[in-house]
């Protein structure tokens, strides 16, 4: 019900890597700089496809070589299922039991997430981080919510390739019934998700802030119409920017603390607090009957944390069902408890400590 073995190759400042992980705690230590982040965005990639750290696939690949390889096998109830996915500069590809998978396909069998020193950018940066974080939650509680994202991203593209090349407004509106269609369905399926994860981020949030969490969900036109007079109110916009400016995708999560937006009141260290407690909210409703549980990622969990907030992290952390792999610069992390499996990293690679 997790994963259990990986193989890295080529991938960063990793030759070769290969660990039997534990269903329950992993832990990886060893110096800066020595691969063990490197290790947790390896497993980051092959559940999603592409990495938390960078855009540009060709950083993933070690210097001097053309690609990058990380293979995986899952711990299923009655079976073991490989997956793996290849970087080069023609793109990055997947596999799933052995045969060409689609990337959204990744996330079924290996969910991951990850805590790591930027978490805070979840709450710091643009709304497509946070349009991203809603995505990967609704992917996994609502079973139709890839193929309509699919379809809306589609229609979308085709209308805005319309709108660039100044289309007749007759062909560019051809588009509107599908992006109208799908763009509703996706964002009844967010609206519905963040109802269901305002109630578990609220008592999380409360346990390590102190203060009064509320989420708001903005779906990327005014309120007060559909989306399709939404469409049609925009369309001068639209043909002058050579681009539909309305829709799921300018969709915005509004967070507040206190009835106060977080941008205008927090710190950093708070900023990562509220980071963690969305993201552990959206571990707790993961779907209990689900085939595989979810691998959670914590990355240097003491960077920039005093150690009463540390140990409040820590203690929700450990309460939930999840595979967690934790890296530090020690070998031990008292905190969570004993390790199943432990692996120090260095100048000679990565070996079981």
């Amino acid at each position: 019900m997790s994963l259990r073995r990986l193989q890295v190759t080529d991938f960063r400042c990793l030759q070769s890597a290969q660990l039997e992980l534990d269903p329950q705690f992993t832990l990886i230590s060893g110096p800066n700089a020595t691969g063990k982040t490197s290790l947790l965005e390896a497993i980051y990639v092959l559940g999603r496809g592409r990495s938390f750290r960078t855009r540009r696939l060709e950083h993933l690949i070690r210097v001097g070589r053309q690609r990058f390889v990380v293979l995986g096998e899952i711990a299923m109830p009655e079976r073991r299922v490989g997956l793996g996915v290849e970087g080069s500069a023609t793109g990055i590809r997947a596999k799933l039991g052995g045969d060409k998978a689609p990337l959204a396909e990744l996330a079924s069998v290996l969910p991951v997430q990850i805590i790591d020193p930027e978490v805070h950018r979840l709450i710091e940066e643009g709304p497509g981080r946070r349009r991203r974080f809603l995505d990967w939650g609704v992917f996994h509680v609502e079973p139709g919510f890839v193929a309509y994202w699919q379809k809306y991203q589609l229609a979308l593209k085709q209308r805005n390739a319309a709108l660039k090349a100044k289309q007749p407004r007759a062909i560019t509106s051809a588009w509107d019934e599908d992006l109208v269609r799908y763009g509703e369905q996706l964002t009844a399926a967010r609206s519905h998700y963040i109802a269901l994860l305002v109630d578990q981020a609220r008592t999380l949030a409360k346990n390590l802030l102190g203060m009064e969490l509320t989420l708001a969900y903005r779906p990327g036109w005014g309120r007060d119409m559909s989306l399709s007079e939404a469409l049609q109110q925009s369309w001068e916009h639209d043909l002058e920017s050579g681009a539909t400016q309305v829709g799921p995708q300018r969709a915005e999560l509004s967070i507040r603390l206190d009835g106060v937006a977080v941008k205008d009141r927090i710190s950093r260290g708070q900023q990562k607090l509220l980071a963690a407690a969305l993201l552990m909210a959206q571990v707790k409703l993961f779907p209990r009957d689900a085939p595989v549980q979810p691998s959670l990622l914590l990355d240097d969990p003491a960077a920039e944390l005093d150690n009463e907030r540390l140990a409040e992290l820590m203690s929700e952390i450990s309460s939930h069902a999840v595979q967690l792999i934790v890296t530090t610069l020690h070998g031990e992390f008292a905190a969570l408890g004993t390790p199943g499996r432990r692996f120090s990293v260095g100048e000679g690679g990565v070996q079981s400590a």
